[in-house]
Order: C-alpha cells, then sequence, then structure tokens
C-alpha cells in the first residue's frame, strides 16, 4: 500500500521547501591542522612501537624465542586443536549471547558502551578534542545537547485516566500494573508541587497531606486523607486525593471533584483577600490556584467520559479564559479532543489557530489534529490509483504534506492508528516524539480518525514516504529539529514491561554482535572439520604457519600425529 502512494510522495517532495538544520561550519586551519595532528597521532605511535622492537631485537633474543615457539607448535596434536577451537566457539557464543541479551535490554553494545566510558578517558581520549571553548564546533554541540534536552524533557499526560477508576480496574481484571514506578513518582513529585506551599504548617488538615502526597502505600494516602477530612471538612487536597485513587467509577470520582471544587472556591476567595500582605500568602494563593484548577479540569474529564461533552467542553473553555497563564497544564489538548467528539471541526480549526504556532512547543496531539482536519477535505475520494493516474490536487498536496509533517515529528502513531501495534493503557506521564506519547494520543484520538471515511486509508498510503523526505544522517531534520536520541531510554521507564516499546531510528547491530557471532561460526566449523578431517587439516595448518614462521614444517611431527587421532580418543562420539 506504501508503494501506491510513491507518486504522491514524490510530487510532495517537490512542492515543500526543506528547513536543513545543524549545518556543520567550515572550520580553520587551525582547528582542520589540529585535526590532521589528532588523526595521525596513533599512527606515529605504531611506527615507534615497530621501531623500538627491531631494535631490541638482540637484547630480547626475539629469534631465540621464535625457534621455541616453533618446537612447540611442532609437537602439538590435532586433538589440541579440536579443544582449542571448540572452547573459542563456547567462549565466543556466550559473549555473543550476553551483547545480544544486552543490546535488546539497553539499546547498546556492553563491549562500546564499556570501551567509551572506562578505557577512552584512560587513553585520553575525549569527544571533542579538537574544539575550543567558543570554537563554532563546540557552540553548535551546546545548542543541540540543550534542545535534545528540552525535547526529552518529561510532561504531564493532559489525558491522563484516573488511578482508581480506570488504572485499578484495569489490574484487577488483568492482574498486570499499567502504571511503572518512575510515573508514579512523577506524580508524587507533580502533586507536592501544585498542591503543596511552605504556610501548610499553619492549618493542621494540609500538614497531614503534605505528608500523603509523600506516601508511597495507597492505602496509607487514603487514611491519610481521610484524618485530614476530620481536622477539616473544607480540605479541598483530600477529596481530590479520594477522588483519584479511592473512587472506583467515574460517578463516584465526579461526586467527590464537586466536594472538592465546593471547599476549593471557599479557600480560593479567602485567598484572594490576603494575597497582598505578605510572601507567604502570595504562595498560598498560587498553591489555592493550582488546585482549582485541577479540580476544574477533572470534572471537564469526568463530564467528557459520561458523555456530557457540552458541558465538558464549556468548562474547558471557561478554564482557559479565567486562568491564562497555566498554558503548562496543555487544557487545549482536551478542548481538542471534545471539540473532535461533537465533531465542531471549524471550532477545531479556530483552536489550532492559536495553539500550532511556531512560537510555542509542538504536541502530537496538535500535528496529527491538524493532519486530520486536511485530510477530511479529500479521504472520502481519495483513491491510490487515481492519483497515480491523474497526479495529486491541490489539497491532497496539502493534506499529505501535514501527515508527512505530523509523522516527522512522532513517526510512532501511525502503527497505532491504523492498529498495527496493540494499545496499551496510556501513562500518567509521555515524552513529547516518543512512544509514550503515540500511545496517549491514539488511546484518545483513533475513533476520530476512523470516523471520518478514508482518513486512515490516505495515512497508511503516505506516511512511510516521511522517512525519504528526512536528511539522512537524521542529526539535521527536516520539518522540526533532529529527533532527539534519548527517547527510548525514556519510554522503557515510563511504559509497563510487557509493553514492547517503539523505537525510532531501528537501531542497526553493533559491531561486536556480528563479531562475536562470525568468531563463534567459524572456530565451531573448525573444531567439526579438525575432528572429521584430521589429515586433510593438518595440511593446511602446515601450509598456513609454514608461510609465517621460518622453520619450515615439513619435518615436524604434526602429519605423523594425525594418523593416530581417534574418536575415543577426543571423547566424542562417532554420531
Amino acid at each position: 500500500m506504501a508503494d501506491r502512494g510513491c507518486l504522491a510522495e514524490a510530487e510532495v517532495a517537490g512542492a515543500s521547501p526543506a528547513l536543513v538544520l545543524g549545518l556543520n561550519p567550515i572550520l580553520g586551519w587551525r582547528e582542520r591542522l589540529r585535526a590532521g595532528l589528532a588523526g595521525t597521532g596513533a599512527s606515529l605511535w605504531f611506527v615507534a612501537g615497530l621501531g623500538l622492537l627491531y631494535a631490541l631485537r638482540i637484547p630480547l633474543r626475539l629469534c631465540e624465542n621464535l625457534a621455541a615457539v616453533t618446537v612447540f607448535l611442532n609437537s602439538l596434536t590435532p586433538k589440541f586443536y579440536v579443544a582449542l577451537t571448540g572452547t573459542s566457539s563456547l567462549i565466543s557464543g556466550l559473549i555473543f549471547i550476553f551483547e545480544w541479551w544486552y543490546f535488546h535490554k539497553h539499546g547498546t553494545s556492553f563491549i562500546e558502551h564499556v570501551s567509551v566510558s572506562h578505557l577512552r578517558p584512560l587513553m585520553g581520549g575525549t569527544e571533542h578534542s579538537i574544539s575550543e571553548p567558543g570554537s563554532p564546533s563546540r557552540n553548535r554541540d551546546s545548542e543541540t545537547s540543550r534542545q535534545n534536552l528540552s525535547e526529552c524533557k518529561v510532561w504531564r499526560n493532559p489525558l491522563n485516566l484516573f488511578r482508581g477508576a480506570e488504572y485499578r480496574r484495569y489490574t484487577w481484571v488483568t492482574g498486570k500494573e499499567p502504571l511503572t514506578y518512575y510515573d508514579m513518582n512523577l506524580s508524587a513529585q507533580d502533586h507536592q508541587t501544585f498542591f503543596t506551599c511552605d504556610t501548610d504548617f499553619l492549618r493542621p488538615s494540609d500538614t497531614v497531606m503534605q505528608k500523603a502526597w509523600r506516601e508511597r502505600n495507597p492505602p496509607a494516602r487514603i487514611k491519610a486523607a481521610y484524618q485530614a477530612l476530620e481536622l477539616n471538612n473544607d480540605c479541598a487536597t483530600a477529596y481530590v486525593l479520594l477522588a483519584e485513587e479511592e473512587a472506583t467509577t467515574i460517578v463516584d470520582a465526579e461526586r467527590l471533584f464537586k466536594q472538592a471544587l465546593k471547599a476549593g472556591e471557599t479557600i480560593y476567595r479567602r485567598s484572594q483577600q490576603c494575597q497582598h500582605q505578605s510572601p507567604q500568602h502570595e504562595a498560598q494563593l498560587r498553591r489555592d490556584t493550582n488546585v482549582l484548577v485541577y479540580i476544574k479540569r477533572r470534572l471537564a474529564m469526568c463530564a467528557r467520559k459520561l458523555g456530557r461533552i457540552r458541558e465538558a467542553v464549556k468548562i474547558m473553555r471557561d478554564l482557559m479564559k479565567e486562568f491564562p497563564p497555566l498554558t503548562m497544564l496543555n487544557v487545549h489538548e482536551n478542548l481538542l479532543e471534545s471539540l473532535l467528539e461533537l465533531q465542531a471541526y471549524a471550532d477545531v480549526q479556530a483552536v489550532l489557530a492559536k495553539y500550532d504556532d511556531i512560537s510555542l512547543p509542538k504536541s502530537a496531539a496538535i500535528c496529527y489534529t491538524a493532519a486530520l482536519l486536511k485530510t477530511r477535505t479529500v479521504s472520502d475520494k481519495f483513491s491510490p490509483e487515481t492519483a497515480s493516474k491523474r497526479g495529486l490536487s491541490t489539497a491532497e498536496i496539502n493534506a499529505v504534506e501535514a501527515i508527512h509533517r505530523a509523522v516527522e515529528f512522532n513517526p510512532h502513531v501511525p502503527k497505532y492508528l491504523l492498529e498495527m501495534k496493540s494499545l496499551i493503557l496510556p501513562p500518567e506521564h509521555i515524552l513529547k516524539r516518543g512512544d509514550s506519547e503515540a500511545i496517549a494520543y491514539a488511546f484518545s484520538h483513533l475513533q476520530h480518525w476512523k470516523r471520518i471515511e478514508g482518513a486512515l486509508n490516505l495515512l497508511q498510503c503516505t506516511w512511510e514516504g516521511t522517512f525519504r523526505m528526512i536528511p539522512h544522517p537524521l542529526e539535521k531534520g527536516h520539518l522540526f529539529y533532529p529527533y532527539p536520541s534519548c527517547t527510548e531510554t525514556a519510554d522503557r521507564e515510563l511504559l509497563p514491561p510487557f509493553h514492547h516499546v517503539s523505537v525510532y531510528p531501528k537501531r542497526e547491530l553493533p559491531l561486536f554482535i556480528h563479531f562475536t557471532a562470525g568468531f563463534c561460526s567459524s572456530t565451531a566449523m573448525i573444531a567439526i572439520l579438525t575432528h572429521q578431517f584430521p589429515e586433510i587439516m593438518g595440511i593446511f595448518v602446515k601450509a598456513v604457519l609454514g608461510l609465517w614462521l621460518p622453520q619450515p614444517w615439513a619435518s615436524s611431527g604434526f602429519e605423523e600425529n594425525t594418523q593416530d587421532l581417534k574418536s575415543e580418543d577426543l571423547g566424542l562420539s562417532s554420531d
């Protein structure tokens, strides 16, 4: 199917300008000279070592030692070579199995990792040996590292589920834990950041809740929430904790969030009146604002899950108007999903016009929703056969360009939308452009793509063409910054172990895996040949060693010893 869209992809490749980023600057003569000296340093050391060895050949008695080695090799029998090659094959096979396991678990070769991390510093090698502070290459590397750090930041999932009503029920049914410890630990840090402040010691209920957010055991957190309610029946954060973790249905969670909203609004109005009295009161107002925004957002999500979509849209719009500075919560992504459920595509386009801006952070929800809207206008009449004959129209080119843009931002999403890979429950935190974000997006938006006739068909025909447009190597990028290399490690921490993490770009097997596999196979073959055909292997070994050793092998005892080699002597079965 992807091959049918080749003509479409070729037309789009000519219609879309390439934004090539991260070009290498021209190095000056000093940098080129230093790079040349660094490259020839190893050769100079090798030549110096050979010269020293030649000068010390007489004191070290190299000729006599070589003759002794020749006499020793003359006395060896084929049994020794069978044992040697068999042992080598066994050891290299064990190394191969360990390297393969380590590569699939950590994504790198163990030998290469040890060499780069431990041996290279001892040998004086550095990654930026030719870069000076302030040089163009050093500045380029620092800019790339800063960009990778920003793109590998872990974000709160705007569409995260409820622990008690959804995650825990999944555990009850399947016996699997959908959340990792790392993910839950990040949530605990978020709760302490949003729901606590320095003035908590002034109110006993807030002091109890401060300890509750630090508890690792869910029953202990729930018990602490009830203790806080006993001290203060208007403790909003206690209702929040119970709604998130104790409620087993969305209806129960909504009831507790409504109680939390009533208490949170009272506390928020009280904090507004005292905000200018001291810095502590300002910090308390920020905390109470965070609590109120969180409650309203979760109430909107409850309404969305219970089918009251227009009510959810109204709550989200009011929330974005009342608290516009809190854009880091990404409430607009919740609004986009609800508007798509209402099929209010004009309103979706209005939201995208505001948030799909070059100065704002991108997300899979924004890029793929923009692609979905452009796909919607042409997908019902799109046919790969017709497009290959008459070419693409302007609207089809725009739709394919939007798909390519979305796939370049997050290449993991199409496999979930096309159901080429099974979905799991999304984590509470996501990594933008990673597999975790792809799961979170597809989990909530797959139904919207299925609703539009032909949308998934157009996606299937064109999404693989994106990889032909991305420059090689990948450090240059096309429409976005280069794809970060840290996504796999972070996604493995965020996603449960029973999920097979999607990796982009596809990793190539390290050199040492190929080497150990070849060495294991070759030594095993030599051992078998030496056991089965000792005479022929004896002649072969004599011919090979005769090229390297000065002593003649015609008078050696190797050939005679091969006549006495039997299967019983080697301890091997004739079968």
